[in-house]
């Protein structure tokens, strides 16, 4: 089946400039897709950019770049009303970002720990704000880039931040596990997908080998096409749909982990 024409779609990939964030975006673009690229700066942003017009199969008019460091929620927030700004209809959203959790224990200036705010928190504050502009036109969704191991995680609701009992794969779990349950959120139709093991930054969490990033962007990239019929809160393991873990179906998780996160990133949910 040839891959369909999306030169009528806009979409914004969080983490382009490099691994799958970087390949999701070279794959939509190359579609004709209009591609919001976004890099922790102005400059890694630029360089993702100059790269993608590089390859000589994308029309540059097509890309545009957007800083945040998503360590900092006053910049996700700068970013968003710019988003909305400029692109005031948003067909999809990309919530790729992410780090690995260090190995000692590490909190943002907002006070979070740092896999929790930029794996989860800072896309759910992106997605709260992005809201107006997903949702002009029926038919915005939200694609969570999530993992397997969120299977393995459990929320610490009363230590989200792990200040008592710190483990990164646990933190780096329980991160993947909130993004997970977001997308069972009722305000925009999300899914969550595990892209496979891919040989990115993260890969030392999994194993000691993995798929190109290019492989692993084609799932996300699937879960981006209107031609894909999505139901709000699924989740797929590559290109297979698979029940998540039971938290992320629950109505109360779903409603909790809300509360939690609109207190942590002092936005009204």
């Amino acid at each position: 089946m040839p891959a369909s024409d999306l030169s009528s779609r806009t979409v914004l990939v969080t983490g382009a400039t490099s691994g799958i964030g970087y390949e999701t975006a070279r794959q939509l673009a190359e579609r004709g897709a209009t591609v919001l690229v976004h890099g922790r700066t102005p400059v890694d942003a630029q360089t993702a950019l100059g790269r993608l017009v590089a390859t000589g199969r994308i029309d540059a008019t097509r890309l545009c770049g957007f800083a945040a460091d998503f360590t900092r929620l006053d910049e996700v927030q700068r970013m968003a009303h710019r988003v909305v700004g400029e692109h005031p209809r948003l067909d999809v959203l990309v919530n790729n970002a992410a780090v690995a959790a260090p190995e000692r224990h590490t909190v943002t200036a907002d006070g979070n720990e740092i896999a929790f705010q930029v794996n989860f928190l800072a896309h759910y504050l992106l997605t709260s704000l992005l809201e107006p502009a997903l949702t002009t036109d029926p038919g915005g969704r939200v694609v969570n880039v999530s993992s397997s191991l969120h299977r393995t995680a459990s929320i610490q609701w009363s230590d989200p931040n792990r200040t008592r009992r710190y483990s990164r794969l646990a933190a780096y779990a329980q991160s993947q596990l909130a993004l997970t349950v977001f997308a069972a959120d009722p305000r925009v139709t999300a899914v969550s997908v595990h892209p496979g093991v891919c040989d990115t930054a993260l890969l030392p969490l999994y194993a000691h080998q993995g798929a190109s990033p290019a492989e692993g962007a084609e799932h996300v990239v699937r879960l981006c096409d209107p031609a894909t019929e999505i139901v709000n809160g699924a989740y797929y393991d590559r290109d297979k749909r698979l029940d998540p873990a039971p938290a992320a179906t629950e109505a109360r998780t779903v409603q909790r982990l809300n509360k939690l996160a609109a207190l942590l990133v002092g936005h009204a949910a």
